[in-house]
């Protein structure tokens, strides 16, 4: 094995894999709240919800905030469908702001209403809404933050209190009824949405986004790309020519990299919990508008470039960053099957290591596959939505690698003969840590759940 990829893989008589992934844990509280009450169990059983929409544990209890179909309280129009990834802000007197993105495509049941000055394409059918709460989370307001987009699915909060949604296609004008280019990231203002309005930031490339990662030390955002088929995404990061600059100045440009891990053309192939890479390389995109050739298909010269399959969530944790990939199939192919990772990269060692992985014969048994959605729980570990067969669940993982389910949809979208439920989706945490906000994706439906959240 070359210096250029050294793997260094956990001492099983020294710590074992579980410790190597309650290191990873710790250290994504390090120094923060959350860090005084690191979860060490689950919360029991669920209990059967009597009205048929979610299970929780005893003791918790849910509020539904918004439904698909409901009227917007603005007036704009109805509640869009496809309920994706979500984030809250801070407001005034004990206020929480949700953004919720809208994974619309041409074919979605209820777009999201077309509004003077936040449309970008009026054939797209995506977007976000934004709902403010009171401190205790009755809504206050519902609103239309970008329209005009194309199957927002994840993104990510900036250090300045804004949202970035990501446009997961690479639709171009004149595909499906578009009138615009398609596959790009927006900002959104989860309070004053005008103030951002619907300007495409098209430096930061155009191709099947997922969601980013804010660095809030450098500046430096990290992207996912979810091409599930292959050939399969990348890991990318754009370096701004306004660091930091606050609201809007991600329009300023910047450079787009893909990585490359030396000697690994595919993640799927990594297998053990605990294996690093040092020396990882970032090549810059040589066209990030995708004119003419798909971003992960551009030529990245003589060392190529490191796939994998369904990159998704993203975020910043401590130092470094972590992301998701949901699956990984050979009979797709990938060069290995997995039910689910997660790798941390630290940019200061330049080393990337894989820190979970999910599924049989593996440390951390996911009961279903394909994590989703993650977050981090003030409480400590991770919360994950699932996005696959069968009942969907939020999920729990322990700091000791511990999994327990959150949360069951009990939304039949299916048939009494072929039972479908809706994904979870957009999990997040209001800033006092009090409520956990997430999606069902169909039909759309963002729910608050609260109860004895502790350590």
């Amino acid at each position: 094995m070359s210096a250029s990829r050294r793997q260094v893989l956990a001492s099983a008589s020294a710590v074992g894999a579980g410790i190597v992934f309650t290191g990873a844990l710790s250290e994504l509280f390090a120094g923060s709240a959350a860090a005084r009450s690191l979860g060490r169990t689950g919360y029991g059983p669920l209990v059967p919800d009597p009205d048929g929409l979610l299970d929780l544990p005893k003791g918790f209890r849910y509020q539904v905030l918004s439904r698909e179909g409901a009227p917007l309280r603005s007036g704009e129009g109805p509640v869009p469908s496809h309920h994706d990834g979500m984030a809250a802000f801070s407001g005034r007197g004990g206020r929480t702001h949700l953004v919720r993105n809208h994974e619309n495509r041409p074919t979605a049941e209820i777009r999201v209403p077309a509004v003077e000055g936040l449309t970008y394409d009026p054939e797209g059918h995506g977007g976000c809404t934004a709902l403010e709460l009171d401190s205790r989370n009755r809504v206050l307001s519902e609103r239309v933050a970008i329209a005009g987009t194309a199957v927002n699915c994840a993104g990510g909060r900036t250090p300045w209190g804004t949202w970035l949604t990501c446009e997961e296609t690479e639709d171009r004008a004149g595909d499906n009824g578009h009138t615009k280019d398609h596959g790009f990231i927006f900002e959104v203002h989860p309070t004053d949405p005008h103030r951002t309005g619907a300007v495409p930031l098209t430096a930061m490339g155009r191709f099947q986004h997922e969601a980013i990662a804010v660095d809030p030390r450098s500046g430096v955002v990290y992207e996912t790309e979810d091409a599930f088929l292959k050939p399969f995404g990348l890991f990318y990061r754009f370096l701004p020519h306004k660091p930091l600059g606050g609201v809007g100045s991600l329009r300023a440009g910047g450079r787009l990299q893909a990585m490359r891990v030396p000697g690994v053309p595919d993640l799927s192939a990594v297998r053990e919990t605990g294996a690093s890479f040092d020396g990882i390389e970032w090549v810059d995109v040589p066209d990030p508008l995708a004119a003419a050739t798909p971003t992960r298909l551009q030529d990245y010269g003589s060392g190529g470039i490191t796939h994998a399959q369904k990159l998704e969530g993203c975020y910043w944790g401590g130092t470094c960053v972590y992301f998701v990939s949901s699956f990984a199939h050979s009979a797709e192919g990938s060069a290995a099957d997995h039910f689910g990772q997660i790798w941390r990269y630290d940019p200061h060692r330049r080393r990337l290591t894989l820190v979970i992985v999910f599924g049989p014969d593996t440390d951390v048994q996911l009961p279903g596959e394909s994590p989703d959605n993650i977050c981090l729980a003030p409480s400590g570990g991770l919360m994950v939505c699932e996005d696959g067969n069968g009942a969907q669940h939020v999920f729990g993982v322990t700091r000791g690698g511990e999994v327990y389910a959150m949360a069951r949809g009990r939304q039949n979208i299916g048939t009494p003969e072929k039972p479908e439920w809706g994904e979870f989706a957009g999990v997040t945490f209001s800033p006092d840590g009090g409520t956990m906000y997430v999606n069902c994706y169909t039909p759309g439906t963002t729910f608050a759940v609260t109860g004895p959240w502790h350590g």
